[in-house]
């Protein structure tokens, strides 16, 4: 059973991970903390950007010699592969800390899985620790790997004009740009979410984006994309609607007079159909509304 030290420093590598979201992909944002034999961290790291230093690998390094005898607590199991970087499995073993501590299991993991190799090796492996607070972090990654596409973000201004895309200069644009791989626009083009964070460039498709959305979103998951945001106005969105591809989306309204009447010229009031309210949020001028796809049953 984990330590309450142990789950304080889960909670810690969660927080952690979050600074790799949008700059990872196709790896998973991952956090890692080490913990000496008194329970104190002494180092800690997450994966920034895709093809550098994984999470434990990069505690490893800021805990130095401490790292031997100690608990390394890893937001996911350990890579058990040498690709762009050395397996963390193997890192872990030579670094000769004494126990490992993961909320969630790889499902990419080759062979039986870096937690057995851990294992194997003599060191104590512990999993499914605080997994479910983990998959606020993971969630999109293996939603996305499970699905075989990126998930799919699109926010919208909704008004008496119709609804329209959330203007690229605003705030919460920039926001949610900044947790995305990839932006999909109108006309085409698919930029990353924040330059420089994946080191590619803008990339133009082959046809328009309404004329085969499912096609457009399995070509980018498989150049890379887990999570991508949709940049347009209902007439570009509806064929992503009607596949059942938009995942999650942000209503912005204007919250302007108490008493009114409501817009005549709405396919919906607030949220479309098979979407279900998660979040509400005041903001200058707007009231943000958040909404999930409903599963399939």
């Amino acid at each position: 059973m984990a330590r309450p030290g142990e789950i304080a420093a889960m909670r810690r590598a969660i927080a952690i991970s979050a600074a790799g979201l949008g700059a990872t992909s196709p790896n998973p944002p991952v956090g890692c903390v080490v913990l000496d034999s008194g329970g104190r961290i002494t180092g800690e790291g997450y994966h920034e950007r895709k093809g550098e230093a994984h999470a434990e690998t990069q505690a490893l390094a800021a805990a130095g010699p401490l790292a031997a005898g100690a608990t390394a607590v890893v937001t996911l199991e350990p890579c058990n592969h040498q690709g762009r970087t050395p397996a963390c499995r193997q890192a872990l073993i030579d670094a000769k800390v004494s126990r490992v501590v993961v909320a969630l299991i790889d499902p990419t993991s080759r062979g039986e899985g870096g937690a057995a190799e851990l294992r194997t090796a003599g060191v104590d492996v512990e999993t499914g620790v605080l997994a479910e607070e983990a998959r606020v972090v993971l969630g999109p990654w293996l939603t996305a790997l499970t699905a075989g596409r990126p998930v799919v973000t699109w926010p919208y201004v909704i008004s008496d004009q119709g609804i329209s895309a959330l203007p690229d200069e605003s705030e919460d644009a920039r926001r949610l740009r900044l947790n995305a791989d990839a932006v999909l626009r109108a006309d085409g083009s698919v930029t990353e979410a924040m330059p420089g964070s994946h080191g590619a460039g803008i990339l133009h498709l082959d046809h328009g984006p309404t004329d085969d959305p499912a096609g457009v979103v399995t070509s980018l998951y498989q150049g890379g994309v887990r999570h991508l945001l949709l940049a347009g106005d209902l007439a570009m969105m509806a064929p992503f609607l009607a596949k059942g591809l938009i995942d999650r989306i942000y209503a912005y309204i204007p919250d302007g007079s108490p008493s009114r009447k409501p817009a005549t010229n709405l396919p919906w009031p607030q949220v479309p159909p098979g979407f279900l309210i998660t979040g509400a949020a005041r903001l200058p001028g707007f009231v943000r509304i958040q909404a999930q796809r409903k599963p399939d049953l």
